[in-house]
């Protein structure tokens, strides 16, 4: 990520923080939307990053073509993004969803309820590959895939969680459908104020060891931590704990892999 990209970030989360109780669902999934249709366009996503045009004539070509179909705040926001400089075409599109991502957070009535359901979702796509395959596919028409998202989701979860993963099914940018509800549901802790933490380990943990694991880590980060758990048959004991790019391995799979590798040299 350029720096460009991280001032950019900053300015436009600013924007959307500044917007507080005003930033409803509609505004999300309309940054979402927006998204959808600049990535499209080749003409449109080239004239958002170009650093040689003024930041006033590119707020007015986003208010040219989306001031009808967006709330006043979505439009704001999504002009505060053509207004920022981005460091590439990918980074801008990024940066959009990005904002979307936090502004539909921002509309859930109960805190912590889409990120558990993105990782509900995750983990049922995950145990199931003929799913994963359809929702992967890059011959599957996005419209089906869409409608495969409305028939397994609606009425099971809210309607955050069911824009979110209808937005991406329609546009991964070359990411997998894991990845794509893992980062998601990490902005949208992000915007909550706490961070996930993915516990993985062999067997289940119990109420009274998550709680003990949470209240550690918690201390090491200084931040509320939402709990993952991962079970994987293969790390045998021990627990892998993944927050962010931070990983701590302490499995005994790591630990005879580390061992085998010592004996080995």
């Amino acid at each position: 990520m350029g720096s460009a990209t991280r001032e950019a970030l900053a300015s436009t989360r600013a924007v959307l923080a500044a917007h507080g109780r005003t930033t409803d669902l509609a505004t999300g999934e309309g940054l979402l939307d927006s998204g959808r249709v600049i990535g499209d366009s080749a003409q449109l996503l080239s004239a958002l990053v170009d650093p040689a045009a003024d930041a006033a004539a590119k707020a007015a070509l986003v208010a040219a073509v989306f001031s009808a179909k967006l709330t006043p705040t979505a439009l704001d926001l999504l002009q505060s993004v053509a207004a920022a400089r981005w460091s590439s075409h990918s980074d801008l599109l990024a940066g959009i969803e990005e904002l979307g991502l936090r502004a539909v957070a921002a509309s859930a009535p109960v805190a912590g309820a889409v990120e558990a359901e993105l990782f509900e979702f995750g983990t049922a796509v995950a145990s199931n590959g003929e799913l994963e395959l359809a929702l992967a596919s890059k011959l599957g028409a996005v419209s089906a895939k869409v409608g495969l998202i409305d028939s397994l989701l609606t009425g099971k979860v809210s309607e955050q969680t069911l824009v979110i993963v209808r937005h991406l099914v329609q546009q991964p940018r070359g990411r997998r459908i894991g990845a794509l509800l893992r980062f998601s549901a990490t902005i949208v802790a992000d915007e909550g104020g706490t961070a996930i933490a993915t516990v993985s380990t062999a067997e289940l943990l119990s109420s009274a060891q998550l709680e003990r694991l949470r209240t550690s880590l918690t201390a090491r980060y200084g931040r509320t931590l939402t709990i993952n758990q991962v079970i994987d048959r293969s790390l045998v004991g021990g627990v892998r704990v993944q927050i962010g790019d931070d990983v701590i391995d302490g499995t005994i799979a790591t630990r005879l892999k580390d061992l085998r590798l010592q004996l080995a040299g």
